[in-house]
This record gives structure tokens, C-alpha cells and sequence, in this order.
């Protein structure tokens, strides 16, 4: 439900929910209708460095500035999506990668005393999964998995029609797969992560490691180097960049061929920054997965870009909301 496709409307849902998604590069703020439609989209660079206190603040200003825009009425509920780990219960992000110094936030205790609603806090690609599963590229399969590769790498999987969330909640971590032992390290602290390779953040890290070797590029040209600049590079046959490019979809591509051997979905839904790339990301996964896969139906598995595009993620917070409304509803009946 891009903003092209789908504009703002006027007019109150009878249960509105307020959506925040803290990315690690951007922070969205929307209400979020049960249809998945958004309402009154506010959008700002996180600036993490700011710390987590000054983030939360700004974040807030902008929930209000969305009810405000979308003339949304009374809330029931604030639904915020955020990469892990985190206690979602509790509301308490615990340290994620993508946020440094984020150490045992209380985001939906901050949250629900700001908005004077209940909170439901899951991790943002989990909450992208549900949307991308109810509104999204994978609607009305059985089956499906859902992986965001932007700041960092995270997933989710939805298995006969229910969301895996594992015992704590934090499962789905694809991300952390490891993909070469001993390798790089990753901000989990682990080494080798896929994280490490294929994120936005990894191969701007691994393109600027190049340059800063001596090796030429065109990408020395520029004042900063992002993973759009090196996908465009290297579909410019620059090859400091195809070499980047090129091992992190190999790595990226292995990954997904190790769910598709593990779970065997009815489709692949791959979304984050770094998929605005297109083709440039797709043709080189799927090629992995139609070599590597391990049976010729895992082989020929649709491997297709988030229907719901940079909403993804700001959507499956309002329906995580929705949810928490929906249950708490079915608790009192």
C-alpha cells in the first residue's frame, strides 16, 4: 500500500490505531486503519546518534503530528514496530543492533503514558511479515517468508497461515544466519553474520574498506557512499562495486535458499531500503535459490519484492495494534 497507490484518506476508522516504526535510518509515524491503509504519514531521519531519549521524543511529536493530520479521533491503541531483541511484553526494546546505546528501552510504557492508550511493540520485520501477509505480496498463501534487508537484516515467518514468533518472541532473526564463520564481524557481536555482508550498512562498510585500500572506483567521487550508490555503480559495470554488489547477493542469495530448504514457503517476500535496487537484488537471489535449492518445487519458489513497499513496516505496527484491540475485545466476550 505504497503512498501512490494508496493515498491518505479523510475520515475516522471506529478503531484507529497509531503506527511507529524505528528504523535505524528513518522513523515513520502513521495511523493505520484495520484495512491497512495509512492516514496522516510522518516520515524523519532517525539521527540515532542523538540517543535513544531525544529519538523518542521526536518520534512521539511526530504520532502526534499523524493523529492530528489524519483527523483520526480518539485511539485505542499505539502499535510500534522496532528491531530486536526485545522483551514485546514488557515493551522494552533490550539492545538492538541498529541502535546503539538503546539498552533496555521502555518504548511501550514511553509510549502508552504519551498517548494515554495500550501498546503493543513487536519486531519490525515480524510486523512487516503480518502486513505483507494480510495486505501485501504474500496474501492468502498458507506459507510464507518475509526478510527486510535496509540498515539491518531482519525476518519473519508466517506457517500455515500463523505468525512464528518463537518462545520470546524474538525469533525470525535471519538476519543472524551465519553465512561465512570467522567472518565479519557483526553489530550482534557475532562474526559472520549475513547482517555483515548484505545489509545496506555492510556493503556501504565493504565498498569504503575497498576504496580506502587504494582500489579505484567511481564511487570515490562521491562525499558518502550508500548501498544505493553501490548498486548503481555496479550496474555501471564499476568493478569495485560489482565485486561488493556481487558478494553480497551470492551471501544473501545462500541465506534464502537455507530457508527455502527449511521451510519450503509458497513465496519469498523480500523488502527494506536496499530492494529499491530491483532487479539488481532479485535476479542474482533467485539464480541461488534455482541452483542451490535442494528440490526442484524449493527451486522454483517465487522470490518477489514487499507489495506494501516503505510502508511495510509503519502497516504491520498499526495491525499489531489491531490486533492487540481485537484480542483484548475477545477477552471481555
Amino acid at each position: 500500500m505504497t503512498p501512490d497507490r494508496f493515498p491518505a484518506r479523510n475520515g475516522n476508522d471506529p478503531r484507529p490505531v497509531l503506527a511507529l516504526d524505528i528504523g535505524g535510518t528513518k522513523l515513520a509515524a502513521a495511523v493505520v486503519t484495520s484495512d491497512g491503509y495509512t492516514h496522516g504519514l510522518m516520515v524523519q531521519p532517525t539521527r540515532r546518534h542523538e540517543g535513544w531519549q531525544a529519538v523518542t521524543r521526536r518520534l512521539f511529536d511526530m504520532g502526534r503530528d499523524a493523529v492530528k493530520a489524519a483527523d483520526a479521533g480518539e485511539l485505542r491503541a499505539v502499535g510500534i514496530a522496532c528491531g530486536g531483541p526485545l522483551d514485546a511484553p514488557s515493551g522494552v526494546l533490550l539492545s538492538p543492533p541498529h541502535l546503539p546505546g538503546w539498552v533496555q528501552v521502555p518504548i511501550g510504557p514511553l509510549a502508552a503514558a504519551a498517548f494515554g492508550v495500550p501498546f503493543a511493540l513487536e519486531n519490525d520485520a515480524t510486523a512487516g511479515a503480518v502486513a505483507e501477509h494480510r495486505f501485501g505480496a504474500g496474501r492468502g498463501v498458507p506459507t510464507m517468508l518475509y526478510l527486510t534487508i535496509s540498515t539491518g537484516i531482519g525476518g519473519g515467518a508466517i506457517v500455515n497461515g500463523s505468525l512464528l514468533r518463537g518462545a520470546t518472541g524474538n525469533g525470525g532473526e535471519f538476519g543472524h544466519l551465519t553465512v561465512r564463520r570467522g567472518g565479519r564481524r557483526c553489530g550482534c557481536g557475532r562474526d559472520g553474520c549475513l547482517e555483515a555482508y548484505s545489509s545496506g550498512t555492510a556493503i556501504a562498510h565493504r565498498a569504503l574498506e575497498a576504496l580506502a585500500s587504494g582500489a579505484g572506483s567511481s564511487l570515490s567521487t562521491l562525499p558518502a557512499v550508500n548501498a544505493a550508490d553501490v548498486s548503481a555503480a555496479a550496474a555501471a559495470n564499476d568493478s569495485l562495486a560489482c565485486e561488493v554488489w556481487a558478494e553480497a547477493m551470492d551471501l544473501l542469495g545462500g541465506a534464502v535458499t537455507d530457508l527455502v530448504n527449511v521451510f519450503e514457503p509458497n513465496v519469498v517476500v523480500l523488502g527494506g531500503g536496499v530492494t529499491r535496487s530491483g532487479a539488481m537484488l532479485l535476479d542474482p537471489v533467485r539464480a541461488v535459490v534455482a541452483r542451490e535449492a535442494m528440490t526442484p518445487a524449493a527451486r522454483a519458489i517465487p522470490i518477489v519484492l514487499a507489495g506494501l513497499g516503505d510502508l511495510v513496516c509503519v502497516v504491520g505496527a498499526g495491525i499489531i495494534g489491531h490486533d492487540l484491540v481485537a484480542s483484548a475485545n475477545d477477552d471481555r466476550t
